[in-house]
């Protein structure tokens, strides 16, 4: 188990007046230069320079051998080095002090994985379920093994389970190539229309953005609609694209009563409730111009919550996917860029930035005009 220090009782000596002096214990000390390895560890880990993280580990590790936090590291940097052999030893030597860790069970599972023993992978990865019933990553993992060793009944079983605990394994699980083995059965077609069911919940009402958010192919998408629509789980609309119509989808009222909406759609089950063209076309408009306005006064701030609105469903987020699709997931990687290295990423790309919303902006005042006349 990680050991975690504290500030203990102190030693006391006194002088020949009578006074108390404390003295620290030599263990805070000891403490401090192993959280301060561990942490230079970490830094170099997100630098990718994994062997002087290794390095560094291994030297809080002479201070306090039994750390649980800092062998789980060193475990990682070695498994992603592909140093299997010293990743099994490092994972096991946690488990000799902690054999209920769920974490150092489900990553030695890793490991067998990486070396295509899934047997072994999927003892590992029942020990941490075992340890934790509702780790949705071992419970994934778990089905993804027994797709892999053929045992297919089993392997959805495990797949329905971890979707229980964690909804986007759902999603996480169509693209999974390790599901290939029951991506044709009635039971895997069942988990697709439980991720288009969430992506309409979420506030995706069109197939284009539910192709999108859910990675299925089109086709599969639509089956999926169909047989919701059949199910009585969802319902089906009619919005104007120009001159023509497109269908869109929400979930039926007894449904939506159930499980709740995640944000608000921008389309309502009847056509009254639709926006108008013209307001929508207005607000995304003035979203521009006030994004355009923090990206030239350099507020990251300000600019990433102004990116919300190009992104959120239930804002302008559906209307970007339908129109700028590839302006929509520029802007998404924009801001996890933003996030990460703040202003300085700002400032590097602010002319590019500033290019592509000027670029929506005629596109936008020209259906304005059109949709005006």
């Amino acid at each position: 188990m990680k050991k975690l220090f504290s500030r203990k009782s102190k030693e006391v000596e006194k002088t020949k007046e009578g006074k108390i002096i404390p003295k620290e214990r030599s263990l805070i000390d000891v403490d401090y230069n192993r959280k301060k390895l561990f942490k230079k560890g970490i830094n170099l880990m997100a630098d990718e320079k994994l062997e002087e993280a290794i390095d560094m580990f291994e030297q809080a590790l002479r201070i306090e051998p039994s750390n649980v936090e800092t062998l789980m590291k060193l475990g990682y940097a070695r498994f992603h080095l592909e140093d299997y052999g010293e990743a099994l030893k490092v994972y096991d030597k946690i488990l000799d002090i902690d054999v209920t860790n769920p974490e150092a069970w489900n990553l030695k599972g890793l490991v067998h994985y990486e070396q295509k023993n899934y047997s072994k992978a999927l003892a590992a990865v029942e020990k941490a379920i075992e340890s934790d019933p509702t780790y949705g990553m071992a419970l994934y993992n778990q089905a993804c093994f027994l797709s892999l060793l053929n045992q297919v009944p089993e392997a959805l079983e495990a797949l329905k389970h971890s979707i229980e605990v964690d909804v986007k394994n759902a999603r996480k699980s169509i693209r999974d190539k390790d599901f290939m083995n029951v991506r044709i059965e009635e039971g895997f077609k069942r988990i697709e229309e439980i991720v288009v069911l969430e992506s309409i919940r979420q506030g995706y009402h069109t197939i284009g953005a539910i192709v999108w958010t859910t990675f299925l192919d089109k086709v599969d998408a639509e089956t999926a609609l169909r047989k919701l629509l059949e199910k009585g789980l969802i319902v089906q609309n009619e919005k104007r694209d120009g001159l023509s119509k497109i269908p869109i989808y929400d979930l039926a009222d007894n449904i939506a009563e159930k499980i709740g909406k995640e944000k608000k759609g921008l389309f309502g089950i009847t056509r009254k409730t639709l926006p108008k063209p013209v307001k929508n076309l207005k607000e995304l408009s003035q979203a521009i111009h006030l994004t355009k306005e923090a990206i030239e006064e350099e507020d990251a701030a300000k600019t990433l919550d102004l990116f919300e609105v190009f992104i959120d469903p239930s804002k302008s987020g559906e209307q970007m996917i339908e129109t700028f699709f590839d302006e929509h997931r520029e802007i998404r990687l924009w801001k996890i860029r933003i996030k990460d290295r703040g202003v300085d990423y700002l400032i590097e790309n602010k002319e590019k930035m500033l290019v592509l919303f000027n670029n929506i902006e005629g596109t936008v005042t020209k259906k304005l005009r059109n949709e005006i006349a």
